[in-house]
């Protein structure tokens, strides 16, 4: 019995196997390369969005978070319900007046900050606000007179609670856990919130919005302190 003809390969070249709109030397059709570049740009946006997840989860697990500091700003009778005290706290240890920063501290008021976060470290009976604004991290101040944060940069304006009213920022001012030891109010490690306060445990950098899908976009840094 004869053995079957094999049946010869198929024409390297596109013009030999009389493809029309095929060109001498070319060894791609249009449509094979079309089809390869869809596919990498598929595997180029779920490399973005699951890179950088990726890389915090792998970082949270192999490097080791620094330990949490607490600061003595004052004692819990200087600071009011109805507005802030500025105080200068150190953010991170070992580098000078760079290290250090501004927060406004008040007391919690209940009328205007709603019921406690009764999970909140430290009990949360006084409100420390951070002055990095939530645009680019430009530095806010808070006007007494008008009851507002204000960022003279690009114009961000938050309310007492440091809700966004107006300008380019994407999210409520940042916060610190306080606390309450030997008869003195200690700032603690800083934390962010979306625009309903939901707190996340670690910050977030600037113009990173937590609300929505942008709460897993942007996790937590695995080099800053995290308090449960």
């Amino acid at each position: 019995m004869p053995a079957p003809r094999r049946k010869p390969p198929k024409p390297k070249y596109t013009s030999e196997r009389l493809i029309p709109g095929s060109f001498e030397g070319e060894t791609v059709t249009r449509r094979r390369m079309m089809g390869i570049a869809v596919q990498a740009g598929g595997g180029i946006a779920v490399a973005t969005f699951t890179l950088p997840a990726l890389g915090f989860a792998v970082g949270s697990a192999l490097f080791e978070r620094p330990p949490v500091r607490w600061e003595a700003v004052g004692k819990p009778g200087e600071f009011p319900k109805d507005t802030y005290i500025p105080k200068v706290i150190t953010v991170v240890p070992g580098i000078g007046e760079v290290g250090k920063a501004t927060t406004y501290v008040r007391a919690y008021n209940e009328e205007i900050d709603g019921p406690k976060d009764p999970d909140i470290p430290g009990g949360g009976d006084f409100i420390a606000m951070s002055t990095r604004c939530m645009h680019l991290g430009c530095p806010v101040r808070f006007v007494g007179a008008s009851r507002r944060f204000i960022c003279p940069c690009h114009g961000g304006v938050y309310d007492f609670q440091g809700k966004v009213t107006g300008g380019p920022p994407v999210r409520p001012l940042d916060r610190f856990y306080t606390r309450v030891r030997n008869d003195q109010v200690e700032i603690g490690p800083r934390y962010s919130v979306n625009s309903e306060f939901r707190r996340f445990p670690s910050y977030r950098d600037p113009a990173q919005a937590l609300d929505g899908i942008g709460q897993y976009l942007y996790p937590g840094r695995f080099s800053t302190p995290k308090m449960d």
